[in-house]
Order: structure tokens, then sequence, then C-alpha cells
């Protein structure tokens, strides 16, 4: 894979959330987008959701040349990809479902055209096992939801993806103003998605053994460490925390209590029961809030932090 020409059409697969997010984004940026789905109202949510998110985007920055009118869409999957330079899947979670459009896209694109998915669960090295011309240009992008604010983007090969793929990846992830993360190895669920399961077993524990409620134990972690996490990540964070010591004064201080705690962390089951309490206190929390308020109100916030973030 030589060819290093520039990406200026993206096909988008898949328009649901995170495509859609996608789509917003790359339009933002001056690209060209076509986009392709099989649902029967896919085209015109996917305009919905380009025309409600394009406020934010402009407030964060639009590239010269970057229209909403540089949106295209087809039900067609071989109309869609044919002349595309770039290909952001965003498909249903299903390795028989990936690995069969991913055969038919080996088969459709130039050698050259890379195959990113978002997949947040899945392996590349399942999903690019049915390629049989070219799996080296098969890798994974995961992005953060919604991927048209939050910068995260989790960048991972597999078993036969190339070197030149996965940096050609980042340079255009990296080009948009994404921070993208290399993972050097596969693991189930990339980083970001184990690193909030992680937190949410202990969270779901706490209250289903009734140590807290609901929104006290979000009050907890958005009033607390999820102020201090919008601005610097746990390592760096525990170098603060050592003193003048830094991280090593840290390691000889917390340790101890640090790993006790570790010991009792909880594994809580999902039972009916708790689901049922845990359902029961997010809707007391969200006091009649619809679905649509809270997104705009974590949008609001998130373009916030991210003027704060971009002056720092």
């Amino acid at each position: 894979m030589t060819t290093r020409k520039p990406v200026r059409r993206i096909a988008i697969i898949g328009t649901g959330a995170i495509g859609a997010s996608w789509t917003a984004l790359f339009l933002a940026k001056g690209l060209d987008v076509i986009a392709t789905d099989i649902a029967p109202d896919a085209e015109a949510a996917l305009k919905r959701f380009v025309q409600t998110a394009w406020p934010a985007l402009e407030r964060l920055g639009l590239a010269p040349g970057a229209s909403p009118s540089n949106l295209a869409f087809t039900a067609d999957l071989p109309a869609a990809v044919r002349a595309a330079d770039f290909v952001q899947e965003n498909g249903p979670e299903r390795i028989d479902f990936k690995k069969k459009l991913y055969r038919e896209l080996d088969d459709m694109l130039a050698p050259d055209v890379i195959i990113a998915s978002s997949s947040s669960g899945l392996t590349m090295s399942e999903i690019q096992s049915a390629c049989r011309l070219h799996p080296e240009r098969c890798v994974i992008g995961h992005p953060f939801n919604p991927p048209h604010l939050v910068p995260l983007v989790e960048i991972v090969g597999g078993a036969k993806t190339s070197e030149a793929t996965i940096q050609r990846a980042y340079d255009f992830y990296a080009g948009l103003g994404k921070q993208a993360v290399r993972l050097r190895k596969e693991v189930p669920g990339h980083v970001a998605n184990r690193l909030q399961a992680a937190l949410a077993r202990e969270v779901y524990y706490l209250v289903a053994e009734d140590v807290v409620s609901v929104a006290d134990v979000d009050k907890a972690l958005c009033w607390g460490p999820g102020l201090r996490w919008g601005i610097m990540g746990q390592v760096l964070l525990n170098h603060l925390g050592g003193g003048q010591g830094g991280i090593e004064h840290f390691f000889e201080q917390f340790t101890g209590p640090m790993t006790a705690w570790w010991k009792v962390l909880g594994s809580p089951e999902i039972t009916p029961e708790v689901r049922k309490k845990i359902v029961a206190g997010v809707l007391e929390e969200a006091g009649g809030r619809s679905l649509e308020d809270l997104a705009v109100q974590r949008d609001e916030a998130l373009l916030g932090l991210l003027a704060v973030r971009a002056g720092t």
C-alpha cells in the first residue's frame, strides 16, 4: 500500500447515532461525504442530525468549504463506495454481518482505500479474516460518542493490518483534530470502554448494595474525579497527587490503601431487582427531562470544556 493520495471523499456505511455523528464531523472538516444505509427513513434522519449538530460545529470552527450540502446519500452500497478515498463503517455489532460486509468491500474497493470500523467490541482480526484480497487495509477506528464533539478515537489493527494502514489512519484522524490513541494489541472493548466498564461495575455494585443512591453516585463522579478527568488522565493526576515527590511518592504513600480497596471492589450481578432499582434511580435523577434535553445539556457542557481545553 504505497499510494498516499489525499482523503477528500468519505463513504459512511451505517447512519445510526455513530455514523450520523461521524458524517457531521467529516462535513465540518470540509470533506465530501456519501452515506449509505438500508433503513427506510435513514436519509431524512441523517440530514436532521446534521442540521441539528451544525450550530455546535460552527462554534467549534468549520474548515474552508465545509457545508451540509457536501452530503450525498444512496441506499446502494457499491455506488456509495465507488469513489471513496476512505471508508468509515458503522454497521451492527455482529461478526457475521461484519465479515460479509468486509468481504464485499474488499472486492469493491481499490487496494489503497482504508476501511475503518467504528466497532466498539469486535476485533479487526475477526472482521478482516473474510477479506481475500487486501486485509492489510482494514483497521479499527473506534470513536467516543458523539464523535462530532468528543475528540477521542482508538486505532487498533488486526493480525493482517499493515503498519502503513495504521499510520495513515492515525494521520487522517489527527488531521481532523481528533485525539488518536493507538493500541499496541487487540483486547475486547479496546481501552476507553474497558475503563468505563471497570467504573460501571463499581457504580452498580455500590447502588445494588444500598451504599449510595443513583443520583449521589453520579454526583460523586461528575463533581469529583470527573472534573479532574476532563483535564488530565488518571496517571498524570496520580503524579500530581504525590505532591512534591510526584508519582514516586504517590506509590510510596498510596500503594497500600489503593491495593487494599482493589481487593474489596464489587462484582455485581445485574439481576432484575438491581436493574429495576437503577432504572428507577435514573428516572428520578432525570427529573422529567427528556433524552433530548439531557443530550443538549451534555453537549453544551462538552462545548464549554472543549473551548477551555483549546486554550490549554
